[in-house]
This record gives structure tokens, C-alpha cells and sequence, in this order.
């Protein structure tokens, strides 16, 4: 039994040990990430963005063209 505990206790300081690790290397890796989301992508999000907006309004625009020519040809 002795034997038993000795081996989960090693068997737990090794999963501490790694998970201290992973802990370590993320709280490195992190404000690296986060220096990539706020230069790469926000500004490609945004500009994605700006421009489906603008092609929305431009069929929007041809919609609302449309209607209206509909509703005069029919008067």
C-alpha cells in the first residue's frame, strides 16, 4: 500500500509540475497574443467590416430603387 501512494504522489507532483508549466508559458505567450489580436485582427475585422457595410448600403440603395419604380409602373 505504501508503494501505491508513493506512486500517485509522484504521479501528482508531475501533473503539478506540468500544469505550473503550461501555467508559466501562457502567462508569456499571452500579452504576445493579445498584441497580435489588437494589431492583425481588430484592424482586419473592422475593415471587413466597413466594407460590407458599405456594399450593403449600395443594395439597399438599388432595392429601394427598385420598389420605387415598381410602385410607379403600376399607377
Amino acid at each position: 500500500m505504501n508503494d501505491f501512494n508513493r506512486k500517485v504522489e509522484d504521479a501528482s507532483a508531475r501533473v503539478s509540475k506540468t500544469v505550473a508549466e503550461a501555467a508559466e508559458r501562457m502567462e508569456k505567450e499571452i500579452p504576445e497574443f493579445i498584441k497580435y489580436l489588437n494589431d492583425e485582427v481588430v484592424p482586419a475585422v473592422r475593415q471587413h467590416s466597413t466594407k460590407a457595410l458599405r456594399v450593403a448600403s449600395v443594395k439597399l440603395t438599388e432595392l429601394a430603387d427598385y420598389m420605387e419604380q415598381q410602385k410607379a409602373s403600376k399607377k
